[in-house]
């Protein structure tokens, strides 16, 4: 890990990543003091309108804005995606009506709908390696975790001694940082572009995504993964607080444990990859998952496990869910050529977001309406469903050759393959 910090276009881009987390963290604490200032008791409802507004546009715009900014330079289109979101940051402690809420959480969203994917499909130009690219990979999902675990610490200290307005301020600053270490970085200009048409850009990326059996695993996998997540990130806090009767300190604690299991599994997953290979440990991982949401189902039937094991079983949900997530960017990058992979990015980020936009409410009814127990068990069934669709649509791949094919056919070009590859 220490020796992919001395690549310095890399530092740069990880910085960016890890300072927009940050004012996206501190967005988010201070969207919820916002909704309660407009709406009062009705927040929660007014927070879901807002984060299923934010699925709608991470599903929908992310290939057509990929498709609208494919030929412009990749820094050109991260810089513009972060100034756009620092405007939306300023402007929202000046709103006083729910519709801007709701209408400055859309363009939020739609910039960072080409943020991500334009900044996922730069890193494989940045670290040409694999093995660099995977630890990438595993840093990343580092940044996430820890993102979500210092951003509420770093916005209560914030709290203290301003109002929470000035949490958008963070977010403001956030988002400019980040664009100041993207234009300070030697970001690859890409790999240039066809001449198709508008509509053929907008559908090639998914045309590709759902054209490749690992991909079409990969979103069955990110469909358990979802199922699994999600329980813990919509019904957690009903666990601690109505049924532990825990303090917010006991909440986050929980929520912790799940960042720590994901954290631990990204720091030993480089090694792990390199061993055993992308398919057997995304596959089992799934499985282990689909068993470990099982347990947890029996047990909430029986009642509430004790609290030492309750943070243990989020732990290892949190194990599962990295094991089976961290490694999608491999996949991505061995399913595309260069010019090819932005418009893959887009694809899978708006297709595993789909898997949210279906577990994320799924969870919610299913635990007020059956209770959690029913919940988790329904949640378990439909990460058996993208298991068993994942071992059928990604069979094991096989060692093959092209002696048929020139040494320069796009076929064997793929991320430098050799002529006998999998």
């Amino acid at each position: 890990m220490i020796t992919l910090l001395r690549n310095p276009t890399y530092l740069k881009l990880l910085s960016a990543q890890i300072v927009a987390l940050t004012g996206t963290g501190l967005l988010t604490v201070g969207l919820g003091l916002l909704a309660y200032d407009l709406a009062g008791a009705q927040a929660g409802a007014v927070l879901g309108i807002a984060y299923t507004i934010k699925m709608v546009a991470y599903v929908g715009l992310s290939p057509v804005a990929q498709a609208l900014v494919v030929r412009l330079p990749r820094r050109a289109v991260l810089v513009g995606a972060d100034l756009l979101r620092a405007a939306v940051a300023l402007a929202l402690p000046f709103v006083d009506s729910l519709w801007q809420v709701y209408s400055l959480i859309f363009v939020l969203q739609a910039a960072s709908a080409t943020f991500t994917p334009a900044y996922q499909a730069t890193l494989p130009d940045v670290l040409p390696d694999e093995g660099d690219y995977t630890r990438a990979l595993s840093l990343s999902r580092l940044a996430y975790d820890l993102e979500n675990l210092t951003s509420p610490a770093l916005a209560g200290l914030l709290l203290s001694v301003m109002s929470y307005s000035g949490l958008f301020v963070g977010t403001v600053l956030g988002f400019l940082g980040s664009a100041a270490l993207v234009l300070a970085a030697a970001v690859p200009s890409g790999a240039p572009t066809n001449a198709a048409g508008f509509a053929e850009r907008v559908t090639r990326g998914l045309r590709l995504y759902l054209a490749a059996p690992r991909l079409r695993g990969l979103l069955s996998l990110n469909l358990a993964a979802a199922a699994g997540a999600a329980f813990v990130l919509v019904n957690t806090v009903v666990l601690v607080r109505a049924g532990y009767g825990g303090s917010a300190q006991a909440l986050a604690g929980a929520m912790a444990a799940f960042g720590a299991g994901s954290m631990a599994a990204a720091l030993a997953l480089p090694r792990v990859l390199a061993r055993c290979g992308d398919r057997a440990v995304m596959l089992s991982a799934t499985a282990a998952l689909v068993v470990l949401m099982a347990v947890v189902a029996a047990l909430l039937w029986a009642g509430l496990p004790r609290w030492e094991l309750f943070l243990l079983l989020w732990a290892g949900l949190g194990v599962f869910y990295a094991a089976i997530l961290t490694p999608s960017g491999r996949l991505i990058r061995r399913s595309g050529a260069g010019e090819d992979l932005p418009a893959l990015f887009a694809a899978h980020f708006a297709l595993s977001h789909a898997c949210w936009l279906v577990t994320y409410p799924l969870a919610g009814w299913a635990g007020a309406a059956l209770g959690m127990a029913a919940a988790m068990a329904l949640l378990t069934v439909l990460a058996i469903a993208g298991l068993v669709l994942a071992l059928w649509l990604w069979p094991r791949e096989v060692l093959h050759s092209h002696p048929e094919l020139a040494a320069d056919h796009p076929h064997l070009q793929t991320n430098g393959e050799p002529r006998a590859h999998a």
